[in-house]
């Protein structure tokens, strides 16, 4: 894949990590499924109220994160390289679908925001292989920070004068997402999950394929 794909992959991602976000927020009444720095600061919050039992949600919700993240780190470790994109977002799509299976199955037990969170955390091991790219809910405080930087340089022409673009892109992606899961969320409650699941199933049948398509190159070049 080369580096134009990556970058439009990873501004896909942070879309798509804004709507689920919003969904999360939606139904969680403040809480979320990626943004991990607003569940830390809940958690925080409840405890210094000595609220123990509202304690529990964000407490869930960061290990769902953090499980995720091992998970998805390790199968981007044991899987060779080229293929990390597309078995993460294929373990992503699942993971997605089994939250909305089991949200719909037993809505009172939260577990849709478990494996959501799951997911958001898995997510992040695709991010990662974009380098010099802040993507993702994770990020988007430190690229807002970097676009600030960089308008500033464009200004006082000491910087690329267009180089503050990619960041801008990067808050812009997770502000539509976030619109469209809130919209979609208002529509269809649960069922707006099989959005998200989709185009990371379709994105990993698309990696997939030029994975599989640069391999045949490959070996036609090596061919005697």
């Amino acid at each position: 894949m080369n580096r134009s794909w990556q970058l439009g992959t990873g501004l896909l991602l942070t879309g798509l990590a804004g709507y689920v976000d919003a969904l999360g927020f939606v139904r969680l009444g403040g809480l979320y499924t990626s943004f991990m720095s607003g569940n830390t600061t809940q958690l925080a919050v409840f405890g210094a109220e000595a609220k123990l039992h509202k304690m529990l949600l964000p407490a869930i919700l960061l290990v769902a994160f953090l499980t995720g993240s091992v998970l998805g780190s390790g199968l981007a470790i044991l899987v060779p390289s080229r293929w990390t994109t597309p078995v993460v977002l294929a373990y992503e799509s699942l993971l997605i679908l089994g939250g909305l299976a089991l949200g719909l199955a037993s809505p009172e037990l939260g577990l849709a925001a478990f494996f959501v969170a799951v997911a958001m955390g898995t997510q992040n091991a695709v991010l990662a292989q974009v380098q010099g790219f802040r993507a993702g809910t994770t990020f988007v405080t430190g690229a807002l920070f970097s676009l600030g930087q960089k308008i500033a340089r464009a200004l006082t022409r000491t910087g690329d004068p267009f180089g503050w673009i990619g960041d801008g892109l990067v808050w812009l992606s997770l502000l539509l997402g976030a619109f469209l899961g809130a919209l979609a969320y208002d529509a269809f409650a649960l069922y707006a999950l099989i959005a998200p699941a989709a185009v990371s199933g379709v994105l990993a049948l698309i990696t997939a394929f030029l994975v599989l398509r640069a391999g045949q190159r490959t070996t036609k070049v090596e061919s005697p």
